[in-house]
């Protein structure tokens, strides 16, 4: 084992013991052995476990009243809430399988999932029912106690065994159609196992949950500690998005364990954190982590991998601090009963050291694709092990290589390779020294131009600071030159208040703005008036709402304004008068007034 390998001791491998108990069946244990015991609590209402169980059988017995049968699909459309996890749990106890929908998802995607779906039933509430599409499936307003008059007290018991559905999640396809995959209760039961084992999950935790529910970070942040009788902490909208207010919230509840995208955990330990902090763990995922944890924090960090069509998690590990592990963070080790293959094109292992596409075999690869089988049997294969065997298993067309010590890195997508001046060149590699660059705290890489060749194609750098100050787009790009080859190096360095993300908590590609939007505008005049100040920022967030004019006192996020473009408000603002704006500030005070009250303040406490 070469000695610049070796990382901590990998914790997560514990072996987990196989019970394959339905999660359903663990919450009623709870809920009649601790009936008391906090079970979920959110912006809209806490739940004992109790409560939990009693409400959703309840709520179970209505949705096979309703048609939910073993098989089916219930869509649940309702935002991060403690109503969610009742939602869902009763999806479950029903038999059938929970369908999430994060309020965010435009409404033609939510038409075409629930109707390739074949949706039995959608649970949702007064706000969002109204804007559902016509269709075969009945709609159940949580907000109309009505709607569950006719359910008796408990449901018909459904027979829920290790092959039935619990769950299936919509995920991007490459036809530009999202794919539906179908995960079973063994697979959720497998997951739940290895979690509450590895990280040893008792109901003393406090967990969080602030991953978006389209993104299957959902399923393994809620079901783990409720099966393990904690208590779940859900963070409202916002916390979620900023790391110094999920920093605060994950001080102020006491959360024990939790888990942040990868975007938003680069960010968290890089922080310093009070030594009062109650976590002991992080998860992380989601994106190609580039950073490590600054020495001394009060929590393991640790590195998850695992595509949705294998339950989540399928490789784990502690990730060390700085300093002292050199090279990227690896994504771990297989978890517990997993087989990772390192396979060539021809599918036949690859050499020791040589990277290969990652294909995974073991409990927690899912059943497949819904009313999919040409695309099951493409990604769903049966491959010849080392020792000879054949096993089903998953080709995530990742491209990895395994260390000496059996940790893996991921080093990209296998159609990820971008051209740029005739080279082939992978984006991620130039992320991972970029996020390395003096006064850098994040940052990701893209390509702009024509795709076809016949314009041409430059690489853009995005970067979030480290502290208060900016880093210099030239000083970024020495950095860069002093490591990459010069048509590795971006042609532009772009400064966010924070990287776009979407609903799912990963980059949001599509909203990083092109190099033009983020130009520094002329310092403004000396002098100027909170009112002139008023009607610049009236001007400017008008502009980027396309409206014809926005009220000094109109909240933006009303208006139809998003995360990025309050980062395009809050870096204009500091560069135009510069202020030390940020984007927790804005998010507390939403308005024209509000800004232009902070800006004032500050200009003020600058002067005296």
């Amino acid at each position: 084992m070469r000695a610049d390998t070796v990382e901590p001791p990998a914790r997560p491998s514990a072996q987990a013991p196989a019970t394959s108990v339905p999660v359903p069946a663990r919450i009623a244990a709870h809920g009649a052995s601790a009936a008391d015991r906090v079970a979920v609590t959110g912006p809209d209402t806490t739940l004992t476990y109790g409560e939990l169980d009693d409400r959703a059988d309840r709520l179970a017995a209505a949705l096979q009243a309703a048609g939910a049968r073993p098989g089916s699909c219930v869509a649940v459309l309702l935002p991060r809430s403690a109503r969610y996890v009742l939602a869902a749990a009763a999806v479950m106890k029903a038999g059938a399988a929970y369908l999430p929908l994060d309020p965010a998802t435009p409404a033609d995607r939510v038409e075409y999932i629930l109707g390739d779906a074949a949706t039995a039933v959608v649970l949702t509430d007064h706000e969002r029912a109204g804007t559902l599409p016509a269709g075969p499936w009945t709609v159940i307003d949580l907000d109309e106690p009505r709607s569950l008059v006719p359910a008796p007290q408990t449901p018909a018991d459904p027979h829920i065994g290790p092959d039935s559905l619990a769950y299936v999640i919509y995920t991007s396809g490459s036809t530009g159609r999202p794919k539906g995959v179908e995960i079973t209760h063994a697979n959720l039961a497998n997951l739940v196992d290895w979690h509450n084992a590895a990280f040893e999950v008792s109901s003393d935790d406090r967990a969080s949950q602030v991953a978006g529910l389209g993104f299957d970070a959902a399923v393994w942040e809620i079901w783990p500690p409720l099966a393990a009788g904690a208590a779940l902490h859900v963070a409202d909208e916002g916390t979620h998005r900023s790391p110094q207010l999920l920093q605060d919230w994950l001080v102020e509840k006491q959360i024990t364990i939790g888990f942040a995208p990868t975007l938003l955990a680069e960010q968290l330990i890089a922080a310093q954190w009070p030594a009062h902090t109650a976590l002991r763990t992080l998860l992380t995922g989601a994106e190609r982590l580039n950073r490590r944890p600054l020495a001394g924090l009060p929590f393991t960090l640790v590195n998850n991998y695992g595509p949705t069509e294998c339950t989540v998690v399928a490789t784990s590990g502690e990730v060390g601090p700085e300093g002292n592990h050199p090279g990227p963070p690896s994504i771990g080790r297989p978890i517990p009963g997993t087989l990772a293959l390192l396979l060539d094109e021809a599918q036949r292992p690859v050499g020791e050291g040589e990277p290969g596409e990652l294909v995974l075999a073991g409990p927690h690869v899912g059943r497949g694709y819904r009313h999919d089988p040409e695309r099951t049997a493409e990604r769903f294969v049966t491959v010849r092990t080392g020792d000879g065997e054949t096993v089903r298993a998953y080709r995530t067309g990742d491209r990895v290589r395994r260390l000496d010590d059996g940790r893996l890195i991921f080093l990209g997508r296998l159609d990820d390779q971008v051209k740029v001046r005739g080279y082939r060149i992978e984006p991620a590699e130039i992320t991972s020294w970029l996020t390395q660059a003096p006064g850098v705290g994040a940052g990701t890489v893209t390509v702009l131009g024509d795709e076809s060749g016949e314009g041409e194609r430059e690489l853009v750098a995005y970067v979030v600071a480290s502290g208060d100050q900016p880093p210099a787009a030239a000083e970024v790009r020495a950095f860069l030159a002093a490591q990459l080859p010069d048509y590795m190096v971006p042609a532009h360095v772009v400064t966010l208040d924070a990287l776009p993300m979407t609903p799912n908590g990963k980059l949001d590609r599509a909203a990083l703005p092109r190099p033009a939007v983020v130009a520094e505008p002329a310092a403004s005049p000396a002098g100027e008036s909170t009112d002139d100040v008023k009607v610049w920022l009236g001007e400017l967030i008008a502009e980027l709402l396309n409206l014809g004019q926005v009220g000094e006192d109109d909240n933006i996020f009303l208006l139809g304004g998003h995360s990025m473009l309050a980062m395009q408000v809050v870096s204009r603002v500091r560069q135009r008068y510069g202020v030390k704006m940020t984007l927790r500030q804005l998010f507390r005070g939403p308005t024209v007034s509000a800004i232009a009250a902070e800006v004032a303040q500050q200009q003020q406490e600058a002067s005296a």
